[in-house]
């Protein structure tokens, strides 16, 4: 699916009665496009071909999508959860780094490039000021079971910074994310790997992971949405 009959289909689902939507966010943007992986490919181009799958995973469970930041033409971080709204949850879809400190150096291309081999795995991120931390909570930790289940890994890294929410699902607490906080929905930062690490940053570009990892994900949430539903109209 290209991405102009992506963002024609999420705004169809985006207005679907009866079924939880989520909205898409595409971390960073062309202007700012985050991190630099091992071999210098954007990180918003990681994040942009990873939503793209998540959006048509999600839209197969029969959720409905709102698709924020595809074109990555938004450069406020308040805006995002701003055009999430109406939505039922919001997900943000990054690729990790890694410190400076901890960065090797290698030749790329003709060019010397940095990379890391102490850290891969994926993390997801909570805000414990989200106004809807126990769903944001849920949500999280069915993802990371779900990818688990699957034989994803998470980073057990984050622990050096930050308080674990669900350490063994890889979920941790980051109160501070503009984009958990500054919402009315639950929210999670999903970081699918790290673009530093040279054999993780191959995996990360292959599209049948990538559809693996996207279906991971659906599942997870669509299996939290529909309890929540349920729950809400009971």
């Amino acid at each position: 699916m290209t991405l102009a009959v992506l963002l024609a289909a999420s705004a169809a689902s985006a207005a679907c009665a009866g079924a939880p939507t989520v909205a898409v966010d595409v971390g960073h943007g062309l202007k700012d496009g985050g991190a630099s992986s091992a071999r210098g490919r954007s990180e918003f181009a990681f994040n942009q071909a990873l939503a793209v799958r998540l959006a048509e995973a999600l839209q197969g469970r029969g959720l409905g999508v709102r698709a924020v930041n595809f074109a990555g033409a938004i450069s406020s971080l308040a805006e995002r959860p701003q055009q999430a709204a109406g939505s039922d949850f919001f997900i943000s879809i990054h690729h990790d780094s890694i410190s400076q400190s901890h960065l090797q150096f290698w030749d790329w291309d003709g060019s010397e490039a940095s990379y890391t081999e102490v850290k891969r795995g994926f993390g997801i991120f909570v805000s414990a000021r989200n106004p809807d931390l126990a769903t944001s909570l849920r949500c999280a930790s069915s993802v990371g079971a779900v990818l688990r289940r699957v034989g994803f890994v998470p980073t057990p890294w984050h622990g050096r910074k930050h308080l674990a929410a669900d350490a063994e699902n890889g979920v941790w607490y980051y109160d501070n994310l503009v984009v958990l906080y500054r919402t009315t929905l639950p929210a999670l930062l999903f970081e699918a790997g790290v673009i530093k690490h040279r054999d993780e940053e191959l995996e990360l570009l292959d599209p049948a992971r990538q559809e693996r990892m996207a279906d991971a994900l659906a599942t997870g949430l669509a299996a939290c949405l529909f309890v929540t539903e349920k729950s809400v109209r009971e």
